[in-house]
């Protein structure tokens, strides 16, 4: 037992195990969810809407995994969603970065009227239908700079940014300065590799951003051939109708319901994989990236 907490009182005590008990809590409602939705991916539609979850192997069936990987529409989502989030990521983070620098520097003429004009655009926006007709007054309805233009600047973020580089020692530039770099050079050739924390961090949020965005998709997309994923999972979560190739082989409208149920887990699952595989490689930043940024200015 650790000698720390037998040097507690036993109020200390009491208050820390109520404390661990409350966390074992909230660590059960974020773990149970997932297990239940990886679980019902792999089971028998008849058997989960019979019995619920089973862990009887006999009960299991790879029939969702198989017909999502069949469906082109959802092939279809899964490339549209990897080319909208990447694009995405990488136009908002170039911004965020481009306009943070300056914005770091006190000797930039205007500074304070920038930052106060970036935080007021923070509270006040110009809602859905003044955004719709411009972004169909500039020819961009259907297209995909009106799901990506419109949110690529993120003030949040370039402040983040900002509080990162202020963070940074100034004697950096002065002795990059020394020798004869100029401030483009500074930049990108020795300030950059010293940011990779909060260039992890911004890359991290605004990709997992779009992927899970499916709003403005639904907005501005009309081929059906250039919805994210998010949007098949929608049809299929919310309306709970399948695409129509995905059941070509049930009969009755039970049965449908039930293939839709399993449909559900299985594309949950499938969405997730890609920011399950990509959050690993961006922890060892996002930690000291994100706290930096925060506490730091």
């Amino acid at each position: 037992m650790n000698i720390k907490f037998l040097k507690m009182s036993r109020k200390d005590k009491i208050i820390l195990g109520f404390g661990y008990m409350l966390l074992g809590l909230f660590v059960l409602t974020i773990i149970y969810p997932l297990i239940f939705v990886v679980i019902a991916s792999f089971m028998n539609p008849n058997v989960l809407n019979s019995h619920g979850i089973s862990f009887n192997i006999k009960d299991w069936s790879l029939d969702g995994y198989r017909r999502v990987v069949e469906n082109k529409m959802i092939g279809t989502g899964f490339l549209n969603s990897f080319l909208y989030s990447i694009t995405f990521s990488i136009l908002s983070v170039g911004v965020t970065l481009f306009a943070a620098y300056p914005l770091s520097k006190k000797d930039l003429v205007g500074r304070k009227f920038f930052n106060t004009f970036f935080v007021i655009t923070m509270f006040f926006g110009g809602g859905l239908m003044p955004t719709y007709l411009l972004i169909n007054k500039l020819h961009m309805i259907n297209t995909i700079w009106a799901i990506i233009l419109p949110n690529a600047v993120n003030v949040w973020n370039i402040i983040l940014a900002r509080t990162y580089y202020q963070s940074i020692p100034t004697e950096l530039r002065e002795a990059s300065a020394v020798d004869g770099a100029s401030e483009v050079l500074h930049f990108f050739r020795i300030l950059m590799p010293v940011c990779k924390p909060i260039i992890a961090v911004l890359v991290l949020w605004q990709f997992v951003g779009m992927w899970n965005s499916y709003f403005d998709a639904m907005i501005y997309l009309e081929d059906s051939w250039r919805q994210p994923l998010q949007l098949v999972l929608r049809s299929i979560l919310i309306q709970n109708t399948p695409d129509p190739g995905m059941i070509a082989d049930i009969q009755s409208a039970a049965e449908m319901s039930k293939l839709a149920e399993l449909l559900k887990y299985s594309t949950i699952v499938v969405s997730s994989l890609p920011l399950l595989v990509m959050y690993p490689f961006f922890q060892k930043y996002f930690d000291s990236g994100i706290m930096v940024g925060s506490i730091k200015g």
